[in-house]
């Protein structure tokens, strides 16, 4: 497993981070076409995961699309505009993100600060700072470390939901073949009034 570089970004660099997702959200959608991350922030060099979160404003913010990986060789920059593109694909969430739809999304990154892999997650686990792997053989699977929170969820509840996620047994966290890894990293997102950019 390729361990991810310490990465700390600036406000700024994750407002950057923001936009760029958006800019290949909608170069995907509108051009089929991959977005090039240009002249990048230096902290974009870095090669760490990336994961890319789509909502819907509408409603009850329904989740479009969220895609990304917790380890990376590919630099920063580049596995922002991959996660993006995969999250806005017919893959993630089942439909493909349309035109008329980009008006109405909120953008989030979470960008990979520091991987832990543990034996006892329950201990190791900080909810609201960690997101969560599981590999159990060739199943594996994800959550975002901000959803617990956002859905008032227990550690127990959100280890059971990422391996119901990989199509294993709701409590194959509790396994000695069961993998998992603690992702911890920064989180921004677009305001749901389409303001500036938040860190979580």
């Amino acid at each position: 497993m390729s361990e991810a570089q310490t990465v700390q970004l600036s406000y700024d660099d994750g407002a950057r981070a923001v936009e760029l997702a958006r800019e290949a959200v909608e170069s995907y959608v509108l051009h089929g076409q991959r977005e090039h991350p240009g002249s990048m922030r230096d902290a974009f060099y870095a090669r760490t995961g990336a994961f890319v979160r789509i909502q819907s404003t509408r409603g009850r913010g329904r989740l479009r699309g969220c895609a990304g990986a917790y380890h990376g060789s590919d630099q920063l920059g580049h596995a922002i505009v991959d996660a993006a593109i995969q999250a806005s694909s017919a893959d993630s969430a089942g439909s493909e993100i349309g035109s008329k739809e980009l008006d109405d999304l909120s953008i989030s990154v979470c960008v990979v600060s520091n991987t832990l892999l543990t034996n006892d997650p329950l201990e190791d686990l900080e909810l609201g700072t960690h997101g969560v792997a599981i590999d159990q053989g060739d199943k594996h699977a994800w959550l975002y470390p901000t959803l617990p929170v956002e859905q008032n969820w227990s550690k127990e509840k959100y280890l059971s939901l990422v391996c119901k996620k990989a199509g294993i047994s709701p409590v194959a966290w509790q396994d000695d073949d069961t993998m998992i890894t603690l992702f911890e990293g920064q989180v921004y997102r677009e305001r749901p009034d389409g303001g500036s950019v938040e860190s979580l």
